[in-house]
């Protein structure tokens, strides 16, 4: 059994690639895969890129070349809720596209209920006992995905009132709804870099890598 980790950049990636034992890469896709073990846990991590696209292709390459039984998102993410500040963590209860049309995504395959794709049970439930321990605040919420880099206060502002959601990042949306059509379980693990706002640029280039550290150890204590 095989735990799939996708990040969309080395710097999400190289904390996982510090915890791992025995690993081998294997070379896919344009795509480097690192199999090894992780709290005795066998795991396949990469990082597949920016953007929806790019994580669904990588996520279909860990269904099928790996054949997972779970698979976590893990990186970075821009807060919505005042409530948030850099460094805290999102354990992702649910996540949708804010940038796709309601109807694209219910009426047209794969004809989901809604536009809201959840976590698996059994991994929030792992989450909110790792929560316990961890040394950081973590918070249970929802996440939006889209295609662009929230720079500005109005539209963090309009996405947190429409979909009521914690933060935003641009994948996780898109290897929830890979993973549902594969049926294998799935979380997302987002820690905050920047507050979507005029500073957010200056913000996620100073804090990416000390987020990424954070939400990697989140996993780790997950896992």
């Amino acid at each position: 059994m095989t735990t799939g980790i996708i990040c969309a950049s080395d710097d999400e990636l190289a904390p996982f690639l510090s915890f791992m034992e025995e690993f081998s890469v294997v070379r896919k896709s344009m795509l480097k895969i690192y199999r090894g073990k992780i709290a005795g846990r066998s795991v396949a991590a990469l990082y597949g890129g920016v953007g929806k696209i790019n994580a669904a292709a990588a996520t279909q390459l860990l269904a099928d070349k790996f054949r997972c039984d779970a698979i976590i998102n893990a990186g970075t993410a821009g807060a919505l809720s005042d409530a948030l500040k850099p460094f805290d963590t999102v354990a992702v209860v649910k996540t949708a596209c804010y940038d796709a049309d309601e109807d694209l995504i219910t009426q047209y395959h794969p004809f989901l209920p809604s536009v809201w794709l959840g976590a698996d049970k059994k991994l929030v439930e792992r989450a909110e006992k790792a929560a316990q321990t961890f040394p950081s605040k973590v918070f249970f919420g929802a996440a939006v995905t889209g295609d662009r880099f929230i720079s500005d206060d109005r539209t963090r502002r309009d996405l947190a009132r429409t979909f009521n959601a914690l933060c935003v990042d641009m994948e996780s949306a898109a290897v929830a709804q890979v993973c549902r059509v594969n049926k294998i379980p799935f979380i997302a693990v987002r820690t905050i870099s920047d507050c979507a706002d005029g500073e957010s640029k200056n913000l996620f280039d100073a804090n990416s890598e000390s987020a990424a550290a954070v939400a990697a150890r989140f996993v780790l204590t997950l896992l």
